[in-house]
């Protein structure tokens, strides 16, 4: 059984790991207030911003958290193909949530199922990522913990479409998404403990990419791509702040003066009769 470390730098990664889910989930609730405000198309971009951001914190959360990741006895490699079909998992079923909040009118039914769905699709992100792992050796998993794992993800997602829904000042979203992060962090290290690993020792080369060639500038660029989308957010007036500037504008605009009617003009005179 190989010794397994979950921090390899410290306290980096879970402090990183845990900001990244914050801000994710922070820049997907602001998107979703904006979209429930909004109509038509312009709802629909915000949904789709919000699904992005979320999946990316949530998928960001996991690999910058594995960045720390080791096994004593062997190397550890991903496959690309599989991690990248993790992070598009991770926003395609955050999408699905999202968008069935969005747009459903019965919001109970949409925030159960959307939290159902979405939970189990960010587990299967979790796994789906853990699958994509190479090393010299044999996983398994302990099934109650993963069994665990699995309900903190539906719980922490039903959680977020809730605040999504009824959470609507800065404050609040900041302290919601700060214990939605702290859910999803508890999710991923719950079912990081589900891992048991058989190490085989080998000098065989380990197919895929170390996380220096792979996973780390991915994470650092999924990062900026949230860093650059909340600075956007931040910058864009929502609908009532727009509202609140056309009706101050209005207020303020000199009235127009009312036309100053031209003097009459007299008719003209005959001209008197002459005396014969």
């Amino acid at each position: 059984m190989g010794h397994l470390d979950h921090a390899t730098f410290g306290w980096l990664t879970p402090v990183l790991s845990y900001a990244m889910a914050c801000i994710g989930a922070a820049l997907g609730l602001r998107c979703t207030v904006r979209a429930l405000d909004a109509t038509g198309r312009s709802r629909r971009n915000w949904l789709l911003t919000a699904a992005s951001a979320i999946g990316t914190g949530i998928w960001t959360m996991h690999f910058v958290a594995m960045l720390g990741f080791g096994v004593t006895g062997t190397d550890i490699r991903y496959d690309v193909p599989l991690t990248i079909l993790s992070l598009v998992v991770a926003m395609a079923v955050v999408g699905v949530g999202v968008f069935a909040v969005g747009h459903s009118r019965d919001r109970v039914r949409a925030l159960l199922l959307g939290g159902l769905t979405t939970g189990l699709g960010v587990a299967s992100m979790h796994y789906l990522g853990m699958a994509a792992l190479r090393l010299h050796g044999d996983v398994t998993y302990a099934p109650l913990l993963v069994a665990l794992s699995v309900v903190i993800a539906v719980v922490a997602a039903t959680a977020a479409l809730w605040a999504a829904l009824n959470i609507k000042s800065p404050r609040a979203v900041a302290v919601a998404s700060l214990v939605m992060g702290a859910a999803v962090s508890s999710m991923h290290y719950t079912g990081m403990l589900a891992v048991r690993v058989s190490v085989a020792p080998s000098d065989a080369a380990l197919p895929g990419a170390t996380t220096m060639q792979f996973i780390f500038p991915l994470a650092v660029g999924l990062g900026s791509y949230l860093f650059l989308t909340s600075a956007f957010v931040a910058l864009t007036p929502t609908a009532r702040e727009r509202a609140a500037y056309a009706s101050a504008e209005r207020t303020t605009e000199p009235e127009t003066a009312a036309p100053v009617p031209a003097p009459p003009v007299p008719a003209p005179t005959a001209p008197a009769p002459t005396a014969s």
